[in-house]
């Protein structure tokens, strides 16, 4: 079976935009995704970061599908410490009820967020010490079969809302596989443990009601263009934008010149950074193709979750267009 595309949409905020224009680059992006042959797109739940919109993951999640019409939207993921399984399974409920069948559900136990702003959430540093408690509670209250005595989840979906482990680590590779759970590893940005990461999935997977056999998401980022050279100038746009985002905190800080961007990536400190995004298809479609379809098999991944990274939304549009076209054509060929 030919790969799966899904998209990352982390509804970045570019400079001199607004929080609405984000939203509607969001439904933009999605509408590209869905004509292009894309399974889902997924939303990330941040923090106070000034250049993310996607805080109110849920909420976003309402708005684009109202706006769209058979592609699947998720969340990639929800950080589920930071919230009360009632209350997740009380909003995923509603978009099932609302858009039945097209409603996904990502969870992941990292704060999403610094420090200080963790104990803003009112998020208790040892919370993540309960999370596969947590999916258990969440997992009986949409399926309605409850755990805890005398609370039901309402509205109750009229089908299924699938739950699905992301992570960075071994840790949530083996509670996937314990659970029978789909699991998407976020090699996107962490690309160091994704080849033990799936091995030690696949090798403890247990069936579940959910899931018969294991299902292997992996993030890789994209950059397509209609020129190899276009390509590789939005990924040095983006990557150094990147990295400001990172020095800042995704805060307004010092404008660091593209100059001094260039200093910081060839430094040991910057090479770090840099290798975070090692996973990088860049090019024209025939290339990113290439790329993509090897790099799913190397994992032997049922699905890519592709994050587009150029600067302006219709260069991301049109990354997601080419890359659909691509991936579409290689598997009717």
């Amino acid at each position: 079976m030919p790969t799966a595309l899904s998209l990352l949409d982390l509804a970045p905020i570019a400079t001199g935009q607004t929080a609405r224009d984000s939203f509607e680059a969001s439904v933009e992006l999605a509408r590209a995704a869905e004509r292009s042959g894309y399974q889902r797109v997924w939303y990330a739940e941040h923090h106070n970061m000034a250049t993310i919109a996607s805080s109110a993951t849920s909420v976003l999640i309402g708005y684009v599908a109202a706006h769209t019409e058979s592609i699947k939207l998720g969340s990639g993921g929800i950080m589920l410490p930071n919230h009360s399984p009632l209350v997740i399974a009380e909003q995923f409920g509603t978009l099932a009820t609302l858009y039945p069948g097209r409603i996904d559900l990502g969870l992941g136990r990292a704060p999403g967020s610094d420090q200080v702003t963790m104990r803003a959430l009112r998020r208790d540093h040892l919370s993540a010490e309960s999370f596969p408690q947590d999916v258990l509670e969440l997992q009986g209250y949409l399926t309605g079969r409850t755990r805890i005595s005398g609370v039901q989840s309402y509205p109750k979906p009229d089908g299924e809302v699938p739950l699905f482990i992301l992570g960075s680590s071994l840790f949530g590779a083996q509670l996937a596989a314990q659970l029978g759970l789909p699991y998407a590893f976020a090699s996107h940005f962490a690309p160091d443990a994704l080849h033990q990461a799936v091995q030690v999935y696949r090798d403890t997977f247990t069936p579940s009601v959910q899931l018969s056999e294991p299902y292997v998401i992996a993030g890789v980022n994209v950059i397509a263009a209609d020129t190899h050279e276009e390509a590789e100038d939005q990924k040095t746009r983006a990557y150094r934008n990147r990295t400001r985002a990172f020095i800042t905190r995704g805060s307004v800080g010092q404008n660091f010149t593209d100059a001094e961007i260039d200093a910081f990536l060839a430094s040991p400190n910057g090479q770090q950074l840099a290798q975070m995004t090692r996973y990088t298809a860049v090019g024209t479609p025939e290339e990113v193709r290439d790329y993509l379809e090897a790099f799913a098999a190397s994992i032997r991944a049922d699905e890519l979750i592709t994050a587009h990274h150029a600067e302006d939304v219709a260069a991301r549009t049109r990354s997601v267009e080419l890359t659909g076209a691509a991936m579409t054509a290689a598997a009717a060929a």
